[in-house]
Formats: structure tokens, sequence, C-alpha cells
């Protein structure tokens, strides 16, 4: 009886798996499960991550190395004690397999607007990441589930520049071939016309950079001589900035930073002095007056060095209450309406372009007439950060043009503009050595400035021949060895 029972049994449970296994599927089926991923799934994740890491970088590093901003607890980003730094290489090279998949999806579609779109944001990210290292993997970068290289190799910067040039080129004549919407656009709407003049504005500034490796004169005066075929930045309204919510969670990056963790970084002394004397009033959205002159008659304004110790960087002047905190609406007033239009994630604008074609117009790369470039450029930063210029600023000692300094003063009110711009401005004072940046008293690098992260720790073991290869043919793998544009 016993044994019957339990035939009994194991027959029900069969036939009880039967039964559910012929519905399984059905049972199982998500209806809201996303089964195909499209172009406009992969955009919006594109956009955000590469722009919120450069964020999130020139916060951190940027505009510390620019001498933008100080430390004035947890110093060692500005004694250039810098460690393994990996933030930009994970997360771009994370952002470039959704690129690839965005090409790739694009590709397949024959959606020639969309493939652009992708080249573009692949442009973009490998300048940041071979500005930021130098030799980094290009070529066979991503192809681990294509062709299955896990260990790929790393290009000369040369060679990467020469295919961000050509892919830009590329991205500027698909885009408007094809007439399908460009829908999860979070940058430009959708708005075709943007992402060429954003292609072309981009191959000008990757020209400027390795101008003086190679004559660049035609392809710059190429493109800005055909502007119906290469159309460019004409104003602060074609800008290659995202505009962050007033809700989460697509709110700028540091609206929800901790109080402590914001107020270690102040103004530096290096900006804070030059807008002093220019009697600038940008200084008013970079910084805030001391907490000690706040609401008095006489609010000051007043940056820390560079480079101090712990000790003299918490007691400088007299302590917290005598330094500037940097501006409100690059913090909690960033998401009411003017926050908004001042603290931007960036990739390119227009007052960068314009001091880009000052400055050649001033070595003779293309024709035109730097003065007018130079004076544009100024009024469109003014206007980048939603202040009024004075009427008399570009007559003003410092910053009236001058031929014979001519390149300085288009590389300080560069400089100036690329406030908070991620590593750009890292990046163009590194080729031009405008304006003056000296290591703090306290530097830990003998006196010099970093011109480069070293490679992630991790590709000693992932990757260590490739990489080795690159540190051979590039020079050692530290801060101060320059990349090929640099040299």
């Amino acid at each position: 009886m016993k044994r019957k029972s339990i035939i009994l049994m194991i027959a029900a449970v069969l036939i009880s798996a039967t039964s559910c296994d012929k519905n399984f599927e059905d049972i199982n089926d998500d209806p809201y499960a996303i089964l195909e991923v499209t172009p406009d799934l992969l955009l919006p994740t594109v956009i955000r991550g590469s722009v919120n890491q450069m964020v999130n970088e020139g916060w951190s590093i940027g505009n510390i190395v620019a001498q933008h901003t100080a430390k004035i607890q947890f110093v060692n980003e500005d004694r250039y004690i810098w460690g393994d730094r990996t933030g930009v290489w994970n997360t771009l090279y994370g952002n470039l397999r959704d690129v690839y998949n965005l090409y790739a999806l694009s590709e397949a579609a024959s959606f020639n607007n969309y493939k652009g779109v992708a080249l573009v944001m692949k442009s973009w990210i490998f300048s940041v990441l071979t500005d930021t290292y130098g030799d980094v993997p290009y070529s066979e970068a991503i192809r681990g589930k294509t062709d299955d290289i896990h260990q790929p190799a790393y290009d000369p910067q040369e060679q990467i520049y020469a295919g961000i040039l050509a892919d830009l080129n590329t991205a500027n004549e698909l885009l408007g071939s094809t007439d399908e919407a460009i829908n999860g656009d979070i940058l430009f709407g959708g708005d075709i016309m943007a992402w060429r003049k954003l292609a072309n504005s981009l191959q000008l500034r990757y020209l400027m950079r390795i101008s003086g490796k190679r004559d660049v004169s035609a392809d710059m005066s190429r493109i800005l001589g055909d502007p119906a075929q290469y159309p460019v930045f004409q104003s602060n309204g074609d800008n290659a900035t995202l505009e962050y919510l007033a809700e989460a969670p697509n709110q700028f990056p540091l609206h929800t930073a901790r109080v402590g963790s914001f107020d270690e970084f102040r103004l530096s002394k290096n900006l804070g002095d030059r807008l002093l004397d220019f009697e600038d009033p940008r200084i008013t959205v970079f910084a805030r007056p001391t907490a000690a002159s706040a609401g008095t008659a006489n609010p000051e304004y007043v940056g820390v060095p560079n480079g101090l110790s712990d000790v003299d960087a918490l007691g400088y002047n007299g302590g917290v209450q005598n330094v500037s905190r940097i501006g409100a609406l690059f913090y909690e007033d960033a998401i009411t309406s003017r926050g908004r239009n001042v603290a931007k994630g960036y990739i390119m604008g227009y007052p960068e372009l314009q001091f880009i074609l000052a400055e050649a117009a001033q070595k003779g790369i293309i024709g035109g007439d730097a003065e007018t470039y130079y004076k544009q450029g100024v009024a469109a930063a003014f206007e980048y950060v939603d202040t009024e210029m004075p009427a008399d600023y570009l007559s003003r000692p410092g910053v009236a043009f001058q031929p014979a300094n001519a390149l300085q003063l288009i590389g300080t009110q560069k400089w100036i503009a690329l406030f908070f711009t991620g590593l750009e401005a890292w990046f163009d004072w590194r080729r031009t050595n405008y304006p003056e940046i000296e290591a703090g008293p306290s530097n830990q690098n003998n006196d010099r400035v970093p011109v480069r992260f070293t490679y992630p720790l991790s590709e000693q073991s992932h990757n260590s021949a490739n990489r080795e290869a690159a540190v051979a043919r590039q020079g050692a793998d530290d801060i101060n060895t320059k990349v090929w544009w640099d040299n």
C-alpha cells in the first residue's frame, strides 16, 4: 500500500510538471520587457553617461589642475598626488560599447543620421581618452564580442587623431543624408544641423590641437571656406552643452553633493586675482564673497593658492570664513532657471570656437581678423554664463587686444571661458601654456604641473604586453610624460 501511494504521488508530480511546462513561456512572458534595442534607447545613455563623467572629472581634478579652483581639505589632488585615476578610462570605454552598438544598429537599419551622431560621440570620447592618457586602445577597442579581441593594442596618438578627424568628416557627410528622425537626443533635441555644426567645430578644435605637429591650414580653410558644406557654430544657441533639469534624477551632478564635500573646493587665487585685476563680473558667477564679508557694503572675493599643505590651505587668510566658496549656481542654485543656464555639461561651445579662430588667424593658419574673433569670443563667454559684459571691458588693461601679446590674451580669456568644462581647460593649457600655471609650494611632483594621467593599474594585469609597448613608444608611464601633440 505504501509503495502504491508513492507511485501515485510521483505520477501526480509528473503530470503537474508537464502541465506547468505546457504554459511556461506564456506565464513567464513579461509584456513590458524591451525585447529589441533601438538607437533611440541607446542615445540618451551615451550622451548622459559621457557628459556626466566629464562634469565629475572637471570638479574632482580638471578645475584643480587648471587652477580655476583650489582645495582647502584633502589636498592630494592639488599637490599632484593623483594615484590611480580610472574614472575617465572605465566610464568612457564603457560608454563606447553603447556607441559601437548604436552605430551597428543604425547601419543595419540604414539610419545615416544615427550613424553620424554615433561617429561624433565616438570622436569626442576618444579625444578625451587620448588627451588624458596619450596612446590608448583605438582600432582594436570594443572588439571583444565581435572579433574576440580582449587585449587590444594601444594606437599611437597621431593615428588616433587621424581616425577622429576622418570620422568627424564622415559624420558631417552622413548627417542629413537619410530622413529618419533622431529620437532620444537629449543634447540637441533631434536637430540634425546642430550635430553637423558640432562635427565641424570639433574638427577645428582637433586641428588646432595638433597644429604644432603638422600643417593644418588647408584643412581649417576647407571647413571655414564652405559654410554650406561645413556648417560650424554661429552663436551660443549652437552650443553642445547638456542642460540639466530641476527634477531628480536629471539634475546637475553636483547639486546633491554633501556640503562638506562641495566646500573642500574654493576659488583659486590664480583665477580670482585675474578676474579682480580685470574687474570682471564673472567672478560673481564662479565664486561667492567670503563668508566674513557677505552681506556687507564691501563683499570680498579671495582665492586660495593651489598646492598648499593641508594645514596651510585650511588656515589661509585666517581660515575658511575668509576665502571664497564656489558659486551657488554650481551647487544649491543649479536647479534654478539661471543655474540651469549656467551649470551645464560641456562638449564644446561657440566661445571656444571663436578663440580657436582668433589663435589660428593670429598665427596665419587661416585668414580673417584675429582681433574680431577674439572680441566675439569674449562677448560670447560672458553670454555663456548669463552675465552682462561691461561696456568698456574690451578696452581694459590686460584685456584690450594687442598684436604683440595677442596669443597670451587669447589664451587667458579662453582659459577663463573654459571654467568647469571637464578637462578641456587643462588640455588646452598644455598646448598653449597660457596663462601661467605653476605648481604650488607643497606640490609632490618636483615643481611640475602634470600633463597626463597614468594608465590604470588594471591594465598591468589585463593587458600588460600592449601597455608596455605603448610605454616603450610614448615614454615613462607617469604624469610628466607629454603626449604626442604636446611634444
